[in-house]
């Protein structure tokens, strides 16, 4: 039986990560007209950095 630990340091990113999400679920809904709208800007603001690196990457030309 070994006794190695391994410490992964993710708290900073997940920290940031964090505040863009809730930033961005502020937005979206704010921008909503509707509960489904706001429902749909949740979605978004879950998925927006996976949307900015496809479209950063796409106008890279990678």
């Amino acid at each position: 039986m070994s006794n190695d630990k391994t410490i992964v340091h993710h708290g900073p990113f997940g920290g940031v990560y964090f505040l863009a999400f809730v930033g961005a679920a502020v937005y979206y809904i704010q921008q909503s007209t509707g509960f489904w709208d706001g429902v749909l800007g949740v979605l978004k603001a879950m998925v927006w950095p996976a949307m900015l690196m496809y479209r950063l990457m796409s106008q890279l030309g990678m």
